[in-house]
This record gives structure tokens, sequence and C-alpha cells, in this order.
């Protein structure tokens, strides 16, 4: 029996709890060739979306991906999130919740000289968003 990661779980407590508690849930993302948001919304590689009810439309948290629809600018897209691309989820109004060490979910291309040395690791961060 394979070991089942925690991550979605405490993904989906930290949004059951901000929704409890009247609280806006943000989820941070590093996106990558398997994420699905609109490219205008993306900064440094990352977005940040607000998963509250008022905000997204058919929300699945599932074990490996997070989907939903939601309108940026307006316009309607489909979001599509691997769960190995999440950084983490907190509560905007306090900043209150959890970050996680990001997996890398895409393979990355191979270079192309011939050095098979693997990409320096990355460290997790959360930033505030106002």
């Amino acid at each position: 029996m394979s070991d089942l990661s925690t991550k979605p779980y405490l993904i989906r407590a930290i949004y059951d709890w901000c929704a409890d508690s009247g609280l806006t849930p943000y989820l941070a993302v590093r996106v990558d060739g398997m994420t699905r948001v609109p490219t205008a919304f993306i900064k440094d590689g990352e977005i940040v979306l607000n998963l509250s009810v008022d905000a997204v439309r058919n929300l699945h948290l599932d074990n490996d991906e997070i989907t939903c629809e939601g309108r940026f600018g307006g316009v309607p897209h489909g979001i599509v999130v691997p769960i190995a691309a999440v950084i983490g989820i907190f509560a905007k109004e306090n900043g209150q919740g959890l970050v996680f060490q990001v997996q890398e979910s895409a393979p990355a291309a191979e270079p192309e000289d011939g050095d098979k040395s693997p990409p320096p690791p990355t460290k997790p961060y959360l930033r505030v968003v106002k």
C-alpha cells in the first residue's frame, strides 16, 4: 500500500477553516506545465487564487488536483492546479494558513549541452498580497 500525501487533506482543512470562520481562502500556486490558469495574471511564475464561494464555481479539492471555474477581468476561465504546484493556502484577512514545500509536477527539459546536473533547489516562500 502506497503512502497517501497529507498535502491535499491539509489544503481541504485550511479551506474549511476559512469558510467556517468567514475568511477568504487564498491559494498560492507555482505555475508549471500542468497548471491551467490565465497567463495574464501570472507574476514571477506564480499566481494567487481567491477560492471563496463568491469567487469560484464548481470547486473540487481532490487528492491530485484542484479544479474550478473563475472570472478574471470579467472573462470566465477553467482552473486546474496540480496539488504538487500548491505553495500554500491562507486566509486573506489574517495571513494564517500553511506553506508547503513545492514539488516538481512537470518534467524538466533536458539541458542541451549534455550537462545532467539537477537545477538548484528553490525555497518555498509566501508573499503578502493586499
